[in-house]
């Protein structure tokens, strides 16, 4: 006990995971397609376009022209960091979304979520939710212990996001990053694999087609879940 005070608790039983691969990952209602501009960039061009504030707080955008994505995402398409996703709505089949697993560190057990942008037309929805959902899920059961989001601490958008998603927040960054000319000053958030357990089940109960009336409508909210999951797991987090 006194060297786990003074070095930090031993890890016991973890392996190094894997780096995430080319494997679509399928949800009930939205699929995790790897990005292929061929596939892609069309559909999420037209889903992005007319909504320039969606690139605000990103290092790219907004894009004059479907080709110009275009190329942008067969710039992308065979990275390995960050490792690119699309969201394909399963009932409509449109495309509406992006995300990325990036600063991929198997070694350490950790990996961070981010490159997201949501057409308007899934922001909201159940299929985005289900997104990031399958994409956590992947990490923790391929055995990462840090689930990271990052993002520009004016960006209360995204920090609200994060926190009704289960993150904790861990603090900012101050002058972190210089992006489009302007200081950028970066929110950190973090989900970790003792928080998992609780948050995943608290995922489990809001996407179950009972947790949604005829129209849609959600009887419990997932920020209302997950905020008793994170208290569960960290009454200080809570």
């Amino acid at each position: 006990m006194r060297d786990e005070a003074r070095l930090g608790r031993e890890v016991h039983d973890w392996a190094v995971p894997e780096r995430p691969g080319h494997e679509a990952l399928q949800g009930r209602v939205v699929r995790l397609e790897p990005l292929s501009a061929d596939a892609h960039a069309a559909d999420l061009h037209r889903a992005f376009a007319g909504h320039e504030a969606l690139w605000d707080y990103m290092p790219y955008g907004p894009f004059v022209s479907a080709g110009a994505y275009h190329r942008w995402a067969k710039e992308r398409e065979a990275a390995e960091d960050p490792r690119f996703f699309v969201m394909r709505d399963r009932v409509s089949g449109h495309c509406g979304g992006i995300a990325s697993y990036l600063r991929i560190a198997p070694e350490a057990g950790s990996i961070e979520v981010g490159h997201i942008c949501i057409s308007p037309e899934m922001q909201r929805g159940l299929a985005a939710t289900e997104a990031m959902w399958l994409m956590m899920d992947w990490a923790f059961r391929a055995g990462y212990r840090r689930y990271e989001w990052k993002c520009n601490a004016l960006n209360m958008a995204s920090r609200r996001a994060a926190q009704r998603l289960g993150f904790s927040y861990e603090g900012v960054f101050r002058n972190h990053l210089v992006v489009k000319g302007r200081n950028r000053d970066t929110a950190w958030f973090a989900i970790t694999c003792e928080d998992w357990p609780a948050l995943s089940e608290a995922f489990r109960v809001w996407l179950a087609p009972s947790n949604f009336d005829d129209q849609g409508r959600q009887r419990e909210r997932l920020s209302d879940l997950t905020s008793l999951a994170r208290y569960a797991s960290d009454p200080l987090q809570g």
